[in-house]
C-alpha cells in the first residue's frame, strides 16, 4: 500500500485563454505524429523515397486516424452523440448541453485501425501507387509508437482506469473523487505497447520481413490486440451495460484483428517482395 502513487494533476492541460484549453491529451496525440513522422522519414530514406511522398503520407495518416478513432468510439462506445450532438462527433467542441471546446476526446484504437487502413489505401492509390499492404507493413512502426503516446494520454485525463486493487501497482485517480486505488490500464497498456513498438522495430530493421506482404502488418494486429485483450481484464468497462459479458467491448472488438494478423503472417510466406 505504501508503494501507490495518488495521481492528482493540477490541471488538465495548457490554458491559453478564457476556456480555451490546450489539453494534454491532445499534446500526446500531437507527440504521437511528431515521433511517427520522424520514423517513417528513416524508413522513407531507407526506402528511396521522396519528402512529397512523406509529406503526403502525414495528411492521410492525421485524417485517416483521427476520422476513424472518433467515429470508431461514437459508433461503438457512444452512439447517442448521433441523435443528441451530432456536430460534436466531427468537431472539437460540445453543444449539447452547453457549447464548450472539449478537443477531440473519446477515440477508440480499433477506429483508428480501420481509418489507418481505409486512408493508406486511398494514399497507395493516389500516391504511392506500389501495394497497400507495402505502406502499412512500414506505417505499423510509427503508429506502435504512437499508440503508446496515446494511452499515457488517457492516463493525464484519468481516464479508461482499471478495477479496484490493493496492489503495489494501484494508483488512486483524485480527479474521479476517489480515496482508494485502482489498476493504471493505461499504463499497462502503454507498457505493453512498448514492447510491440521494439519488437516491429526491430523486425523492420534487422530482419528480412518486411519483404514478406503483410507480415509486418500481421504481426502489428496480431502483438498490439494482444496486449489490448490481456489488460481489458484489469479495467472498468468503458459501457455499463456490457460489464457483464464473457468478454467487454474492447476484447470483443481485438479477437477479429488477432485473427486477421495471425491470417496475414501465415499468407505472407507465399507473398515475398
Amino acid at each position: 500500500m505504501l508503494l501507490q502513487i495518488v495521481w492528482d494533476p493540477a490541471s488538465e492541460g495548457i490554458n491559453l485563454f478564457g476556456n480555451f484549453t490546450i489539453y494534454y491529451y491532445s499534446l500526446m496525440w500531437l507527440a504521437a505524429f511528431t515521433v511517427g513522422y520522424y520514423l517513417m522519414k528513416r524508413i522513407f530514406v531507407n526506402e528511396k523515397l521522396s519528402q512529397e511522398h512523406l509529406d503526403a503520407l502525414l495528411i492521410y495518416s492525421v485524417v485517416g486516424l483521427l476520422l476513424g478513432a472518433r467515429l470508431g468510439h461514437v459508433i461503438f462506445y457512444q452512439s447517442e452523440l448521433f441523435r443528441d450532438d451530432f456536430l460534436s462527433i466531427f468537431l472539437p467542441f460540445r453543444f449539447n448541453p452547453t457549447f464548450e471546446f472539449t478537443g477531440f476526446r473519446g477515440l477508440a484504437s480499433h477506429g483508428a485501425a480501420i481509418g489507418m487502413i481505409i486512408s493508406m489505401y486511398l494514399y497507395n492509390k493516389k500516391i504511392l501507387t506500389k501495394s497497400v499492404l507495402w505502406i502499412l507493413d512500414r506505417i505499423v512502426v510509427p503508429v506502435a509508437i504512437g499508440a503508446v503516446c496515446v494511452r499515457l494520454g488517457n492516463f493525464f485525463n484519468s481516464e479508461m482506469v482499471g478495477y479496484p486493487t490493493d496492489s503495489p501497482f494501484g494508483i488512486v485517480f483524485k480527479k474521479l473523487g476517489e480515496d482508494f486505488a485502482r489498476h493504471p490500464g493505461q499504463l499497462y497498456e502503454a507498457f505493453g505497447y512498448v514492447f510491440v513498438f521494439i519488437i516491429l522495430f526491430f523486425t523492420y530493421w534487422k530482419t528480412s520481413k518486411s519483404r514478406q506482404q503483410g507480415f509486418m502488418l500481421g504481426l502489428f494486429f496480431t502483438a498490439l490486440w494482444s496486449v489490448r485483450f490481456v489488460v481489458e481484464y484489469f479495467k472498468e468497462a468503458q459501457v455499463e451495460e456490457r460489464a457483464e459479458w464473457l468478454f467487454n467491448t474492447g476484447q470483443l472488438l481485438s479477437i477479429p484483428f488477432i485473427l486477421a494478423g495471425i491470417y496475414l503472417m501465415v499468407r505472407s510466406r507465399k507473398h515475398i517482395l
